[in-house]
C-alpha cells in the first residue's frame, strides 16, 4: 500500500471516528435524563420482586413447627414465662 492510500485511509477513519462520536454525544445529550429515569424504575421493580420473593420464604420458613417452637420459647423467655 503506498503512502497516499495509508494517508487516505487514515484521514476517512479519523473522520468516521469523528463522526460517530458526534452522533453519540448529541444521542447523550439528548436521551441522557430518560436513561436515568428507567434505571430508576427498573431498581425498583428489582427491589420489589426480591422483597416479595424474601417474604415468601419467610411465610414458608415461619409456617415450619420448628420456627413456631423456637419463636415461642424466645417470646416466653422475654416475658420470664
Amino acid at each position: 500500500m503506498g503512502h497516499q492510500t495509508r494517508s487516505r485511509v487514515a484521514n476517512a477513519t479519523r473522520q468516521a471516528a469523528q463522526r460517530v462520536t458526534s452522533v453519540a454525544g448529541r444521542l447523550r445529550g439528548s436521551r441522557g435524563h430518560l436513561d436515568d429515569a428507567g434505571m430508576a424504575t427498573a431498581e425498583y421493580a428489582i427491589a420489589t420482586l426480591a422483597a416479595v420473593g424474601f417474604a415468601g420464604v419467610l411465610v414458608v420458613v415461619l409456617k415450619g413447627n420448628e420456627v413456631k417452637g423456637l419463636l415461642s420459647g424466645i417470646v416466653r423467655q422475654a416475658l420470664g414465662g
